[in-house]
């Protein structure tokens, strides 16, 4: 069993720049680090959940790079991640200016993976692994920011109906997509899209169409899966 979970991400991952966001460095697995290789029941020998935290996926690249490019979006508020898993997200919110960020993540591994990023691109993020879902979204929160969260039937409809109540407390809500199964297009704005350079060793394609999404201000009715 891992002990020692920064240690253990330091030696499998390299300090690197995800290709959408080069300003920013994160420890990130490769095929010079590959424990995305690793089988599921080599997974379960050493206590390591999926390593998503690993990689900087495409719907975070996209918000990522969004968030910098429009700064005004977040500079001066408190923000969520939701979802965070390397916390690339989080981190571009207080390079532009966030007063805040809570980088939110169940998965064990995700607070060192996120300290680790945090330091190594000098800003200084909160963290939870408390799953938000189980109660209303934090009354605190002026812009919510999700990325790649509709790969699951069930968990994309329980994400979206506490996105749609955060926008209809007041929050702004953003969400990344590079064209998930289950996330819907009915009730949201587009409001960029990106080609964001992945690999395929996660993904269908070397570089995947990605677009960020906005829920409209005020309550209207929530976006809906088909």
């Amino acid at each position: 069993m891992i002990t020692d979970r920064r240690a253990f991400i330091v030696e499998n991952t390299r300090l690197q720049a995800p290709p959408h966001a080069p300003e920013l460095v994160l420890h990130l697995a490769d095929e010079i680090t590959p424990i995305w290789r690793l089988t599921e029941e080599e997974l379960d020998r050493i206590g390591l959940p999926p390593p998503f935290w690993a990689f900087a996926w495409a719907g975070g690249q996209a918000l990522a790079r969004y968030v910098l490019d429009n700064p005004e979006i977040v500079a001066g508020k408190r923000v969520i991640d939701f979802a965070s898993g390397s916390g690339i997200v989080a981190i571009a919110a207080m390079r532009a200016g966030a007063a805040s960020a809570l980088a939110a993540d169940i998965d064990v591994f995700c607070e060192a993976a996120i300290s680790l990023n945090a330091a190594a691109n000098g800003v200084t993020l909160d963290f939870t692994d408390v799953n938000l879902l189980d109660a209303p979204p934090p009354a605190w929160a002026d812009v919510i920011l999700a990325g790649d969260i509709c790969y699951e039937n069930p968990l994309a409809t329980r994400v979206l109906a506490w996105l749609s109540a955060a926008r209809d407390a007041g929050a702004t809500v953003l969400i990344g997509d590079p064209g998930r199964t289950y996330f819907p297009k009915d009730g949201l704005t587009k409001l960029a899209e990106y080609q964001v350079q992945t690999t395929r060793e996660l993904e269908d394609l070397e570089v995947k169409k990605t677009s960020v999404w906005a829920f409209p201000p005020g309550p209207v009715d929530s976006p809906h899966l088909t």
